[in-house]
């Protein structure tokens, strides 16, 4: 069984298309299309409808679906097993990033990766957690650094993980900056900045005020911190943010977090690399966890560190 056709196979189901399978293959649509069929052929079965205008996977084609990723990542590992022990890395990697970790961390990451393994090629994306975790799920990536959940699939192996300490905050001029203590009910009478209802950080929010039988206001959700940061900082409302993001233009409101931790509900959420079971990293991948390891070490430790 040919390894190019199984991938073509794959990346057609994963891409929705044969024209952006073809694209991410940087192959020919026809080229493409006879790597299916070849497979077809071999198989003597069809995996794929084409008589529609979206492509339907088969009986067949959604029978071999877990077996094809199986041999792909035994073909991954066993070039990773027989590459030359030399020390000398070098090649490509492909690495997911939430947008926060690729504002926050991976600069000084990357800073000092390039400097030491200038032969690696990174191929860089950008995007929400949940979104990572799909995207690995479709090998896209080596490696991801995402907000780690505790609904996350058994599929996945953590490499690296460090906390995040977050605080309820206020633009400087808010009125709950005035407050000596701001209490939960304090933060009721006013619009709460939230990422949306399916993150952590809504729920932990969610449950506190639940807690103690007070309204939350929810305005304008984005999962995207720094809109989060701007909205906040101006005046829009109240948010929940990482500490490290915490600056002149807010006020940490440090009655609701100790409250917060009274109950039993720390505000933090915990940031990790993860990567996909059964399948191991390359020695590129490996370098970077090593460095993400020292860095956020350090940053814990040093005096700016959390």
């Amino acid at each position: 069984m040919d390894s190019n056709a199984l991938k073509a196979f794959l990346t057609i189901i994963d891409q929705g298309s044969f024209s952006e399978a073809a694209e991410q293959l940087h192959l020919t649509q026809p080229a493409i299309s006879k790597r299916l069929a070849a497979l077809e052929n071999q198989l003597g079965t069809t995996l794929i409808d084409r008589s529609h205008r979206q492509i339907r996977v088969t009986d067949s084609g959604a029978r071999l679906l877990p077996y094809a990723r199986k041999i792909l990542d035994e073909i991954h590992n066993a070039r990773i097993a027989l590459s030359p022990d030399s020390g000398l890395i070098e090649g490509e990697l492909q690495i997911i990033a939430s947008h926060h970790i690729g504002l926050h961390h991976l600069p000084n990451w990357l800073r000092r990766f390039k400097r030491e393994f200038p032969k690696v090629v990174i191929n860089l994306q950008l995007m929400e957690s949940d979104a990572a975790y799909e995207q690995m799920r479709k090998r896209n990536a080596e490696l991801a650094f995402v907000t780690l959940s505790d609904s996350m699939a058994p599929s996945f192996d953590v490499f690296a993980h460090w906390p995040d300490p977050m605080a309820f905050v206020a633009g400087a001029d808010h009125p709950l900056a005035r407050l000596a203590k701001p209490k939960l009910a304090d933060l009721a009478k006013h619009p709460a900045l939230l990422p949306d209802t399916s993150t952590s950080t809504y729920r932990m929010v969610s449950r506190l005020f639940l807690e103690e039988n007070l309204p939350l206001h929810p305005q304008m959700p984005t999962n995207y911190l720094e809109t989060l940061k701007m909205m906040t900082s101006v005046g829009l409302g109240w948010s929940v943010l990482p500490l490290r993001m915490v600056d002149g233009s807010l006020k940490v409101l440090d009655g609701v977090l100790a409250k917060a931790t009274e109950a039993g509900h720390p505000v933090t959420r915990v940031l990790g690399a993860i990567g996909l079971t059964g399948r191991q990293p390359g020695n590129a991948a490996k370098a970077l966890l090593s460095i993400v390891q020292e860095e956020e070490r350090g940053s814990a430790l040093g005096p700016g560190g959390a």
